[in-house]
């Protein structure tokens, strides 16, 4: 289903070339903890067959090593867009809760998937309530234009992961339903069925089943707000990224053999402009080159994945399969090559 880049072996010079803006280019080996995060640009001039040999040992050892093979930023885009992007299965469904105070996921001509309440009128987030977790940031006279969704049991959805539900409390004491911490409102001019509030005011977008703004263009590495797992990474097409606790993050090799690659997909690399739209510092990326040639993301070392049990923007259904597989935290300390698993656990 995936293609990858084959053009990294070219890229190198001994081995270590990263896209943080970081080269090194050495005639003689160094320790692996001095390989990453320099701002300096090191030239060792050493010359005759001792750097010559020194060199060739430098990188085998490091091309075993997490991110040792990086590719520049441009080649990474070119290898991705190359390989063409996954597909997620998105479940469409009729505008037909499960019950009357349910939502569900219609498909829109112009934006795709977009939720709805049980009248079939389009539910739409704020960008406003983005920087106010468990708040809503529309009270008073906005309230009476952008009506809160009312959140009562059963909060049954239809197309929407049912695990990314939840509710906060307005100031007024109504409880709102939210998806993945983004507070939900109908559009109280709109009609049935039409999508009037999109983008009224650059503000106001109609919901994804994930939460995210629909109609816009997804980032090539996200961040889900998970009620259960807490702030978790996803790919350009709302996949949820998973770890695999079998595979070793120091040297880099994957335990992931040819009937675990029927259920799981190898992530594609993303670039540190990626990194940094997600709030990740880019020294945590580390895409290496899989055994069968395949270019994979790895993050803090440990190499990332999609299930292909997840069939729709949000889902985490892969989250503890056999107690070795857990979603990727979003929040991710400073590279320490794999010391710390970055594994939500819930």
């Amino acid at each position: 289903m995936n293609t990858y880049s084959h053009t990294h072996d070219a890229m190198h010079r001994h081995g270590n070339q990263h896209g943080h803006g970081n080269q090194h280019d050495h005639g003689n080996q160094h320790d692996h903890g001095n390989q990453h995060g320099h701002r300096n640009q090191h030239r060792h001039t050493t010359h005759g067959r001792t750097a010559f040999a020194a060199g060739a040992v430098a990188l085998a050892l490091a091309l075993s090593a997490c991110g040792a093979d990086r590719p520049g930023e441009e080649d990474a885009r070119a290898g991705a867009q190359k390989a063409g992007k996954f597909e997620l299965e998105v479940v469409e469904e009729s505008a037909v809760p499960l019950s009357s105070e349910g939502v569900s996921v219609r498909r829109d001509a112009e934006l795709g998937s977009v939720v709805v309440d049980s009248k079939g009128s389009t539910v739409y987030v704020s960008r406003a309530d983005e920087s106010r977790p468990g708040r809503s940031s529309c009270t008073d006279a906005c309230a009476k234009t952008w009506l809160p969704v009312p959140a009562r049991e059963p909060a049954a959805a239809q197309g929407v992961a049912q695990e990314l539900l939840g509710s906060i409390t307005r100031a007024d004491g109504v409880e709102q339903l939210t998806i993945a911490g983004k507070p939900l409102y109908t559009y109280a001019p709109g009609k049935k069925g039409d999508t009037a509030g999109q983008g009224i005011k650059d503000t106001w977008y109609a919901a994804a089943p994930d939460g995210t703004r629909a109609g816009t263009e997804r980032p090539a590495l996200g961040v889900l707000n998970s009620p259960g797992l807490g702030r978790v990474l996803q790919d350009g097409n709302g996949r949820t990224l998973y770890l695999f606790t079998k595979d070793t993050p120091w040297p880099m090799k994957t335990a992931c053999d040819a009937k675990c690659l029927e259920k799981w997909t190898p992530s594609e690399p993303v670039t540190a402009a990626d990194a940094k739209a997600a709030g990740l510092d880019p020294e945590v990326l580390f895409p290496f080159t899989t055994p069968g040639g395949g270019r994979q993301e790895s993050f803090n070392c440990w190499p990332a994945y999609t299930f292909k049990g997840d069939k729709k923007p949000g889902d985490t259904n892969g989250q503890g399969v056999g107690g070795v597989w857990f979603a990727i935290k979003a929040d991710i300390p400073r590279s320490d090559r794999g010391r710390t698993v970055p594994a939500a656990k819930g």
